[in-house]
């Protein structure tokens, strides 16, 4: 039986794990022991899972970092801790297995850095997405320098943290930080659809489509359509190749194991 008093509830439901990060009190603000159990999670994620949902306890996706943590750390550990950010969601980004953001209520700061390398993004029409870290005299530090800016470009981003703007749910799908709307309370019932479809793919074209795109979008275009082909080699060859021809040739849905 899952720890309620956890910071991160984990329930599997099939190839599914649902994740749900547990600090409600604090509006699921990122703490040393979330961003700790996240590692362990994805660290070691159990092979026969297909994807995986993450939504937040208590009405709200993350409200960011907690910041009762940081207020008296000296330089070097500042850098550090952005640096173990760092590594811990590169760990979600480069999952081979399909991660899904549910966003309800405050998706702010640390909190959309955590939603942004996420590979499906669902939010509510309430959401409230936020950078508000230029108003509390600090610099990002979770990498969305990097990651929100790709989503929505810099010159959008540095705006954001300058002036504290709040996008809402709608606005936030048409710039890109989603890519479902759903209306308030809906988040993660639609996560839970679209996993169950994404469940249902090939875990190897899943792990390809995650992991060479991303790869691809930084290289040189020659070498990104080298990558490309090599990917395509490949996902080629194996039984799911050979599942989803026989599935396409036979006119039914493939089953891939």
């Amino acid at each position: 039986m899952a720890d309620k008093d956890a910071v991160l509830l984990i329930e599997r439901q099939g190839t599914i794990i649902r994740l749900a990060l547990n600090r409600a009190a604090k509006r699921n603000a990122l703490n040393d022991a979330a961003i700790a159990a996240l590692d362990a999670f994805f660290s070691s994620v159990p092979i026969d899972i297909r994807a995986i949902v993450i939504s937040g306890a208590g009405g709200h996706f993350s409200s960011g970092l907690d910041l009762s943590e940081q207020v008296e750390r000296q330089p070097l550990e500042v850098m550090a801790h952005s640096r173990n950010w760092h590594r811990v969601m590169a760990l979600v980004a480069n999952s081979s297995v399909p991660v899904i953001a549910a966003m309800s209520g405050a998706v702010m700061g640390g909190g959309l850095e955590f939603a942004s390398v996420c590979h499906v993004r669902v939010a509510e029409e309430t959401v409230r997405f936020q950078m508000p870290e230029g108003l509390r005299g600090i610099f990002v530090g979770g990498g969305g320098s990097v990651r929100i800016s790709r989503l929505i470009g810099p010159d959008r981003l540095t705006e954001m943290m300058l002036t504290g703007r709040t996008y809402s749910g709608a606005e936030g799908e048409r710039l890109g930080l989603a890519h479902h709307l759903v209306p308030e309370g809906e988040a993660l019932a639609k996560a839970m659809e679209l996993a169950e479809r994404i469940a249902r793919n090939s875990p190897t074209i899943n792990a390809f489509i995650i992991q060479a795109i991303a790869q691809i979008a930084s290289m040189p275009p020659e070498a990104g359509l080298y990558a490309e082909s090599l990917a395509a080699a490949l996902s080629q060859t194996g039984p799911d190749a050979e599942e989803g021809l026989r599935a396409f040739l036979e006119k039914r849905p493939p089953l891939f194991r």
